[in-house]
């Protein structure tokens, strides 16, 4: 439940590597039908989901595709071209619901999924209007803005798992947007420096003010003592929300809980992370190990059953 172009290492994702400028032919992860679905899970999933059969790796997989394929239309195609390939997106998601063929592979791929399990409209439409906005609005107010960017930008994606699963439900659904909300705070903790160069500042203005941060502090080559304090500040509400949303594992059942378990392993290992690097976040991409966010995983598991 982590915004696919990052979904990676066990907290979010992997590089923004796969650009789709050229949409039909795209790189491996964005959509190419022939990439084996075993790739998209090495690269993306975290180490808690490979143990998935592989109808829901596959299934999977086709989401991923879908919502990177998204992303690095806005963060990897020439600007003046992202609108119109947005266009191309939306009107592939009026063939999926109009029962006629997508063109391009990525929303083939989500069309078949999408019969299947019923899918709606509402989280693919979501996440291309995340995109659009990320190339109007470059920064956000407040918390309040911050969250209500991710209810576009990250909560569709959990939508689209528990449907893959057939678990989706209204009180399922809000449960996991509380996870997918955190995972997308705790990518924007990791990615300051980056998302900074991209002409983007997620942490929220007023979080930067409080703490006495500018402009220089976000770009410098060290992670200033005050931006520490904001990345920990983020954090911890990020851990809230994980919090918020745990009792989701036990409204789950099979594979749909160890799948959803292993997402929030990924984003408490990489709080423990963050925390375990002094939020040093400038200094390298602070990460948890896979064995680390493994055993999260386990821990979680485990104390549900013992309930």
């Amino acid at each position: 439940m982590l915004k696919a172009s990052r979904l990676d290492t066990p907290s979010g994702p992997g590089p923004r590597a796969a650009g789709a400028a050229r949409p039909g032919a795209t790189r491996p992860g964005t959509g190419d039908p022939a990439m084996p679905p075993e790739r998209t899970i090495r690269e993306n999933f975290p180490v808690a989901l490979r143990i998935l059969p592989a109808r829901h790796r596959v299934a999977l997989g086709a989401v991923y595709r879908y919502a990177r394929l998204i992303d690095d239309i806005g963060d990897e195609a020439p600007p003046a071209e992202r609108g119109r390939l947005f266009d191309l997106v939306d009107r592939d998601i009026d063939r999926i619901f109009a029962g006629t063929a997508p063109e391009l592979p990525a929303l083939r791929a989500i069309g078949l999924v999408a019969r299947e399990h019923g899918i709606p409209e509402a989280p693919l439409r979501k996440l291309v209007q995340a995109n659009r906005q990320d190339q109007e609005i470059h920064r956000y107010a407040t918390w309040e803005q911050l969250v209500e960017y991710c209810a576009l930008s990250a909560d569709p994606v959990g939508h689209l798992v528990l449907h893959v699963f057939d678990a989706a439900s209204p009180e399922r659904i809000a449960l996991s947007d509380h996870i997918c909300t955190a995972l997308q705070v705790i990518e924007h903790c990791q990615d300051v420096a980056e998302d900074f160069a991209d002409g983007r500042v997620y942490l929220p203005a007023t979080d930067l003010k409080l703490f006495g941060c500018t402009d220089a502090d976000l770009g410098a080559a060290t992670t200033p003592t005050r931006l520490r304090g904001v990345v920990a500040r983020n954090a911890d509400r990020a851990a809230e929300l994980l919090d918020a949303g745990a009792p989701l594992i036990g409204k789950l059942d099979g594979w749909a809980r160890v799948a959803v378990a292993g997402y929030l392993a990924g984003g408490r290992a990489t709080l423990a992370a963050l925390s375990g690097g002094a939020y040093d976040v400038h200094a390298a991409r602070l990460r948890p190990s896979r064995a680390r966010t493994l055993g999260e995983a386990l821990l979680i598991l485990g104390r549900d059953v013992a309930k």
